[in-house]
């Protein structure tokens, strides 16, 4: 009786054996690959992403390999290399020569390469493998490249969103619909704003202060004016149906991040920076979900604003048409 019954029972057994060893195969994190070890994003990433208490999404991916890259003309870059990659290298994390030979190690990449001006030819192989990309601020070097990036991966049906840490901070993002405030009609937002002679001005730190601006308002910006001084940039944004955004990059005296939106019922200023941990918790949704949480219409804008008001600066503070540039940028990847 109880041969049969051992025997009746071990199809039982080899079910729930194989169900588990499935489910523990499902449940593996997914291997994340870091290009550039050149910002210390990297660090904070990978101790958020390799933390054992890390707990939710964060906890299903991990970072196991990396590619130092890094740019001998920008002092950020050069200085800081050797050390990012040290310290990656003490933290378990495998460091790798290629891009190519780290792609055949991961299933989703982060591309954190501090200079913006390689990220388009980083992109490329990311890309053409079929790799979900996270691309760190500035998202690309030039406008034409910011379009280039976003087009390849359209086109290869690749997940892929750039993203500046400040957009998730609760206090930010949540001026889109805060009850003090109601519809927001207009947004003056600021942070520092300084400059690196191999990006557009506003490309490299204000960046941070045009993102959480149209985190606030959203999309439509149709043309912009800029005046800048020695320690203050200020470009004044005019949305399609008439809202009014305005960006103020500071490099001289108090600086920090915020806003203060315009809105029906009331005027009310904007939560702070609230570190990476936002920003961390969106890039695992997104590399186990595949939905980017920014589109790349709203990117390009970002940068189409930018790019815009540096066209303004050049011709002495005029208005100058988002679709100007675009316009322009679009031939260059022609």
């Amino acid at each position: 009786m109880n041969r049969v019954l051992v025997l009746a029972t071990l199809p039982l057994f080899f079910f729930c054996v194989t169900a588990a060893l499935s489910s523990r195969v499902a449940a593996a994190p997914l291997k994340a690959g870091i290009i550039g070890l050149d910002t210390s994003h990297v660090i904070a990433f990978t101790k958020a992403f390799n933390d054992p208490q890390a707990a939710g999404d964060v906890a299903d991916v991990k970072i196991v390999a990396a590619f130092p890259g890094g740019s001998p003309d920008i002092p950020a870059s050069r200085d800081r290399l050797a050390g990012f990659t040290r310290e990656m290298r003490d933290m378990g994390v495998e460091i790798i020569d290629s891009i190519d030979a780290l792609l055949a190690r991961v299933d989703v990449v982060l591309l954190e390469s501090v200079d913006g001006r390689p990220h388009l030819e980083q992109a490329r192989p990311v890309i053409a493998a079929g790799k979900p990309l996270f691309i760190d601020k500035p998202v690309a070097g030039s406008l034409a490249d910011c379009v280039e990036i976003f087009r390849l991966a359209r086109e290869r049906g690749v997940p892929c969103f750039s993203s500046s840490s400040l957009r998730f901070s609760p206090g930010i993002i949540g001026m889109r619909d805060d009850p003090r405030t109601g519809k927001v009609l207009g947004c003056e937002a600021h942070s520092p704003c300084t400059l690196e002679p191999h990006h557009p001005d506003l490309f490299w730190y204000g960046i941070h202060g045009v993102e959480l601006l149209y985190t606030i308002m959203g999309t439509g910006c149709e043309r912009v004016t800029r005046v800048q001084t020695d320690g203050t940039e200020v470009v004044v944004g005019v949305w399609r149906d008439g809202r009014v955004g305005t960006f103020r990059g500071i490099r001289e005296g108090a600086s920090g991040y915020g806003a203060t939106v315009f809105g029906e019922k009331g005027i009310a200023p904007s939560g702070g920076y609230a570190g990476y941990e936002p920003l961390v918790q969106a890039i695992a949704k997104f590399f186990k979900t595949g939905q980017p949480p920014v589109s790349a219409e709203e990117t390009i804008e970002v940068f189409a604003f930018m790019a815009a008001a540096d066209e303004s600066k050049r011709q002495g503070g005029v208005p100058v048409r988002l679709e100007t540039v675009l316009e322009a940028a679009r031939s260059q990847g022609r």
